[in-house]
C-alpha cells in the first residue's frame, strides 16, 4: 500500500501555495456533514464475506485508515478549539463516526486497534504522530491555513481510500470504505467553500489531480462522482 504520509512529512507537497488570492467566486455552500453515526451504526447490519480470512493487505489498510481516521478527527478537535469554527466541530463528530465504523470492523474480524488507549494526539503510526504535529503546527498560524489543513486532511483520506479498495476483497470492508469516501467528498467541499467564504481565498489541490478534484467540488452532497471517475480513470 502506498500512503501519503512521508509525502506530505517530506514537504513535497507546495502547502504555502494551496491558497491563492482572493477567490473569484465562492464555491457552493458547505455541504452538511453526516451526524449521529449513520455508518457506524449501518456497519453490524453488513454481511460477512464467506470468507472471513482478510489478506494481509486488508488487515494493515484497516488498521492504517483508523488510525488515519483519528488523526482528521484529532486536527479538527484541537484546531476547533483554537479558532473557535464551527465547521471542525462538526467535521471532527462525522470524523469520530468514520473511527467507529472502522473500529467495528476491527471487532468483527479480531484485529487489534491501534487506537486503543491513545488520547487525542497520540498515535502508534510513528508517521501518522509526525504528521498530526505537523498539520497542527500549519493550522495554527492563521484560519485560513487551519481550513487549507482541513482540506489537505480531506484530499489525504481520498487518495488512501481510493488506494485502499483497489485491494480490498471484502464486501463489508468495500462499502464502509465507499461510504468513507463519500463523507470525506462532503467533507473537502465544506472546508473550501468555508475558506472561500470566511477567508476570500481559493484552496489549490495539493494530493489529488485537478480533473479529480474538480468533479468532487462540483459533484452534490454525498456523491461518489469524483471517486468513481478516478477509478475508472486508473
Amino acid at each position: 500500500m502506498i500512503k501519503l504520509t512521508q509525502t506530505l512529512l517530506a514537504g513535497a507537497f507546495a502547502f504555502g501555495l494551496g491558497v491563492a488570492g482572493i477567490a473569484g467566486a465562492t464555491p457552493a455552500s458547505a455541504a452538511p456533514i453526516e451526524r449521529g453515526g449513520p455508518v457506524q451504526n449501518q456497519v453490524s447490519a453488513l454481511p460477512v464475506t464467506a470468507d472471513d480470512d482478510l489478506s494481509s493487505e486488508e488487515i494493515d489498510g484497516l488498521a492504517f485508515m483508523r488510525e488515519e481516521e483519528k488523526v482528521a478527527r484529532d486536527v479538527y478537535l484541537t484546531l476547533g478549539d483554537l479558532w473557535g469554527t464551527q465547521v471542525f466541530s462538526n467535521i471532527a463528530r462525522s470524523e469520530q463516526n468514520h473511527m467507529d465504523a472502522i473500529g467495528t470492523l476491527l471487532d468483527r474480524y479480531d484485529i487489534a486497534d491501534p487506537a486503543a488507549g491513545n488520547d487525542i494526539g497520540e498515535f502508534t503510526n510513528l508517521d501518522l504522530q509526525a504528521l498530526y504535529d505537523t498539520l497542527v503546527d500549519l493550522g495554527s498560524d492563521s484560519l485560513a491555513d487551519a481550513l487549507a489543513v482541513g482540506a489537505l486532511i480531506e484530499e489525504t483520506d481520498i487518495e488512501d481510500l481510493i488506494n485502499e479498495l483497489a485491494t480490498v476483497e471484502h464486501s463489508d470492508i468495500q462499502t464502509v470504505y465507499e461510504r468513507l469516501l463519500a463523507g470525506s467528498n462532503n467533507h473537502l467541499r465544506a472546508f473550501t467553500s468555508t475558506l472561500a467564504r470566511q477567508t476570500g481565498e481559493t484552496y489549490e489541490p495539493q494530493v489529488l489531480d485537478q480533473q479529480t478534484y474538480d468533479e468532487i467540488i462540483s459533484a452534490s452532497t454525498g456523491s461518489a462522482a469524483g471517486q468513481r471517475g478516478r477509478m475508472n480513470r486508473r
